[in-house]
């Protein structure tokens, strides 16, 4: 266990929970602040007077963050930048101390943080290898057992003997995510890293990162993307401002992340608050038992020159539904009035998965075509008919609308999970994953193979 601490005086020592209950990763009241100065000199001259005159300003990048992550946990931390992600992950991972609070760590940590940190860019691939291995606390003879592992992982046999400044970004990716998965880390910290690779290398990392789950490791990683994070991950934190804002499902996290990233002035504090005031417990306590079929997660964006109504989906004489037959079709619609003037409107839906991945949408109208404009106070309702080709289980609409305002595209109003639906089950078990292709099997009877036909006339 490794532990990362202020100077005792400040805070006081950290309670020890039971064996079986003890968070492999415990972050308690932990505030960084940085002393940014405006010139070098202005450090020299620090030094010199020795806190008599102060020629710094303070910059608080982490304010009083709880953090606990339970063993066999897969966190993310999504947040825009300069929220404090990055920082928060070098003091877990021992990089940096906190300015006050406490940081316990319980298990051997492999770290992936900046983009060849922790490389000698003098050395080559191989020795790199040894020593980053070094640095995560193996002797030669455990490195000696996962290099080829390691090595066949990165895919850089034939660069293996080169300095790493000659590397790509993305070789650089390669080679330092190889190292960092393949020794059997108990605690895996990602800080992004994965957004330089390759889209083939990405593929191969979160496969990884999904054997790495089964067999009970925890993973703590910074990403924007929203969809990693709902697929890999079993909670998401929202850091704004150096202070933890939401923590809960990821699906609910990443709404209110990009509600709050599509907010501006005054409009983003109080959507801020809001966010620090719901209960993110009670959300994902109910997001499997939804009364009615209401939507809990449904996040509306901030309008800025629209506003949508009415969601809704019926069948095709109008009736009201919001439990579906897989092979029917349907229609999804919403109203929009327009509060100003607006050119080339584009309409949008979107139909997503009870975990956040989206599955398929369109738009109203090709971005080579020209949209058409509508003045304010005009209304309109969009109307999309659609086949319901899923399999039974629950599923949301987002609605949005788009267009120019001072010569570039913005979103005039959007809301994510507008519209919450079921298809119903049905006696076909045939079906796997969640959308039907309408895949047509054949069996086929063939003539046995000339081996085989001879086998069976031998023992005959």
């Amino acid at each position: 266990m490794t532990d990362t601490k202020a100077p005792p005086a400040e805070t006081a020592p950290a309670e020890t929970a039971p064996a079986e209950t003890a968070p492999t990763i415990d972050v308690r009241s932990v505030s960084k602040v940085f002393n940014v100065y405006k010139r070098p000199i202005d450090r020299l001259k620090q030094a010199v007077f020795r806190g008599r005159r102060t020629f710094f300003k303070p910059f608080t990048a982490l304010h009083d963050v709880d953090l606990k992550v339970p063993r066999h946990q897969t966190v993310g931390i999504i947040g825009e930048n300069g929220s404090g992600k990055s920082t928060l992950l070098q003091i877990i991972s021992g990089l940096l101390p906190p300015t006050t609070g406490t940081v316990s760590v319980d298990g051997r940590v492999s770290a992936l943080l900046e983009l060849g940190a922790g490389f000698n860019p003098a050395f080559t691939g191989r020795e790199n290898i040894y020593m980053n291995g070094a640095i995560l606390g193996l002797d030669r003879a455990e490195i000696d057992q996962r290099f080829d592992e390691i090595v066949r992982f990165s895919g850089l046999e034939a660069f293996l003997d080169r300095p790493v400044d000659t590397y790509s970004s993305g070789m650089f990716v390669r080679l330092a995510f190889s190292v960092a998965v393949c020794v059997d880390p108990d605690i895996l910290i990602v800080d992004e890293a994965l957004a330089v690779g390759d889209e083939a290398f990405q593929r191969k990392c979160f496969a990884r990162i999904e054997e790495m789950q089964d067999r009970g490791a925890t993973i703590l990683f910074v990403s924007h993307a929203a969809g990693m994070i709902t697929q890999l991950c079993d909670r998401a934190v929202l850091l704004d401002r150096g202070q933890i804002i939401a923590d809960g499902a990821p699906k609910a996290v990443i709404a209110q992340y990009r509600r709050l990233s599509h907010a501006q002035g005054a409009d983003r504090d109080m959507v801020r608050a809001e966010i620090m005031e719901s209960d993110f417990s009670r959300e994902q306590a109910q997001e499997g038992n939804i009364p009615e079929l209401l939507s809990q997660s449904r996040v509306e964006y901030v309008r800025a020159g629209a506003h949508i109504e009415n969601v809704r989906i019926e069948s095709l004489e109008g009736r009201p539904l919001n439990v579906l037959l897989r092979g029917r079709r349907y229609i999804f619609a919403y109203d929009v009035t327009f509060d100003d003037d607006a050119e080339a409107v584009r309409f949008g839906m979107l139909i997503k998965t009870l975990n956040g991945l989206d599955l398929g949408g369109r738009a109203s109208y090709d971005r080579k075509l020209r949209a058409p404009d509508f003045k304010a106070g005009t209304r309109v309702s969009v109307i999309w008919e659609f086949s319901c080709s899923l399999a039974p289980g629950t599923y949301f609409m987002n609605a949005g609308v788009s267009g120019h305002k001072d010569g570039e595209r913005r979103s005039l109003h959007r809301i994510m999970d507008a519209f919450m639906f079921q298809v119903a089950p049905d006696d076909d078990d045939s079906l796997n994953g969640t959308v039907d292709f309408d895949i047509q099997v054949n069996v086929r009877h063939s003539a046995a193979h000339p081996a085989a036909h001879a086998a069976a006339h031998s023992a005959a």
